[in-house]
């Protein structure tokens, strides 16, 4: 692979040289906010849920009032993106400001925070800010500070849910105990991250909903049948469980006169907890709601097409707080897309995104009983993904003998699976469970599902040699190890989560991790 970029490096250097600047370093043309009129800014994130099962880009069958009202007040991101679709490195990305293939053991899920990272929280809390998080922060994963990355803990009021899935925690009432406790002359960074719509799901939920099988709708990557059309539909009740905690928290902030100064982000770390889409490099796994709104500095009824990605979110938020973004931070600020008159395509040099996953789980090992990883680095353009999938012989979400473990356990995987290759229905089981190719190519604009691989075609091979060495000249240019041809390393890092006994295929415990105070 490094000969094989080295020799196309000069090819494209003269067209690939600003793009690459444009998205290692933090230039932006938007005059920092001056300290006096720092804003409290208030994050909201999900946790597994799909950018389309909100209404403002489109669903039909997911009432998220709450959220919709703030995107009809606010902008909306029409190309959003995570960077890595599994929660803690999706989140390390967040809080650091740094590619996924930059966070060293943060790039694999249920991996250790290094901490030689800041985070945004930790940097704006010496900067005056009171900081906090309610739900789940960062993780799953072990770090080496008495807080979570994302900040003090507020998980101590409790609730009874609607539903058995569903956590007691109540997210809006820590939100308001956090903002009862402080000062008001101190400006305030909360992360409200909801565990929900993480699986699991109290089965047959949508019934108690009052929710109806015909109301689903299905992606044409499962089969339509009434099991999966009500895995759908449980999933959509958890889904507005997030819209109605952030509904309370907006209505807590102007209840206690902090709306018009405060910066409010909606978004989730990846898609939805099915087959197909979480963790895997397709377009509802890694592409992201993202909505801002702030009443008065942020101009209403706006979208904009800009590409961003989860490692812009730390040097944005130190922006906006009136400070330099951490020379650590590779990202780059969108204060000038927030706020901006414009609609559309705010900075011609926003094309494209980069996207990149290693070990996300256990369930695939070599012979010496090493959890190996499904290396994937992707690029995403207005028109087209390609993806290179790095070791093809492997199995993307695990192996079959271990039960497919990188795919939530759920009825829709249980009923993909159980497809026999004599099955009609068998196409269903090759798209979500079986091998791929090392190279795949979609035209998004026609085929948003990634159903029809077009990386076989002859015609298209001259676009997938420019697409491949435009993404690996900015990959080098990132340090990218797995690109530099030092990729083991991603395998060798410790995983804190429950492993496997590949002898026996039981779960062990976890490895039991001592705090470090490098």
């Amino acid at each position: 692979m490094i000969t094989y970029t080295i020799q196309l490096l000069g090819f494209i250097l003269k067209f690939s040289l600003a793009g690459v600047l444009a998205v290692t370093t933090n230039p932006t043309d938007q005059k920092p906010i001056a300290k006096a009129e720092r804003p409290n800014i208030l994050f909201c994130i999900a946790d597994d849920a799909s950018m389309k099962s909100f209404g403002a880009y489109g669903d039909t069958f997911i009432n998220t009032p709450a959220i919709d009202n703030l995107a009809k007040e606010g902008v909306v991101f029409q190309n959003a993106y995570n960077g890595n679709p599994k929660c803690s490195p999706a989140r390390a990305c967040i809080l650091t400001g740094k590619y996924s293939w930059q966070l060293k053991e943060a790039a694999d899920h249920n991996g250790r925070f290094p901490l030689e990272f800041k985070t945004y929280p930790q940097l704006l809390a010496q900067k005056g800010y009171r900081v906090g998080y309610t739900g789940k922060g960062w993780g799953p994963g072990v770090y080496d500070t008495k807080d979570n990355p994302a900040g003090p803990e507020y998980n101590t009021i409790k609730l009874e849910p609607p539903y058995k899935g569903i956590t007691d925690v109540d997210y809006a009432a820590n939100f308001e105990a956090f903002l009862n406790e402080g000062s008001k002359d101190s400006p305030f960074c909360f992360w409200l991250g909801t565990k929900e719509p993480h699986r699991f799901y109290e089965l047959d939920s949508w019934k108690k909903a009052g929710r109806k099988l015909e109301e689903a709708d299905v992606p044409p990557f499962y089969p339509d049948n009434d099991i999966v059309r009500g895995d759908l539909l449980d999933y959509a009740n958890e889904v507005e469980w997030f819209d109605t905690h952030v509904g309370k928290a907006i209505k807590a902030l102007e209840e206690k006169g902090l709306l018009k100064n405060t910066l409010v982000i909606i978004t989730s770390d990846h898609g939805m907890p099915f087959p197909r889409v979480k963790g895997q490099i397709y377009e509802e796994g890694f592409h992201i709601p993202l909505i801002a709104y702030w009443k008065g500095k942020i101009i209403s009824g706006r979208t904009v097409s800009d590409f961003v990605s989860f490692s812009d979110f730390a040097p944005t938020f130190m922006e906006v707080a009136g400070e330099t973004p951490h020379q650590q931070m590779t990202g780059s600020s969108i204060t000038k897309q927030l706020f901006t008159s414009e609609s559309g395509r705010i900075d011609a040099a926003r094309d494209h995104v980069l996207l990149g996953k290693e070990r996300h789980d256990v369930g695939r090992s070599n012979e010496d009983g090493i959890d190996l990883a499904y290396p994937v680095r992707a690029i995403r353009n207005d028109s087209l993904l390609y993806v290179h999938n790095i070791q093809p012989e492997r199995w993307p979400v695990g192996n079959p003998e271990y039960g497919f473990m990188n795919t939530d356990g759920s009825p829709t995987k249980s009923y993909i699976t159980s497809i026999k290759p004599e099955d009609e229905e068998y196409h269903f089981f090759e798209m979500n469970f079986d091998k791929r190719p090392e190279h795949e190519l979609y035209n998004i604009q026609k085929d948003p599902n990634c159903i029809h691989n077009l990386a076989n075609k002859p015609e298209n091979a001259t676009i997938i040699k420019k697409l491949r060495t435009q993404m690996e000249t900015e990959l080098i240019a990132q340090g990218d190890p797995r690109t530099l041809g030092k990729g083991e390393v991603f395998d060798n890092y410790i995983y804190y989560g429950k492993r496997l006994d590949y002898k026996t295929g039981k779960r062990i415990t976890p490895l039991k991790y001592t705090k470090k105070t490098e």
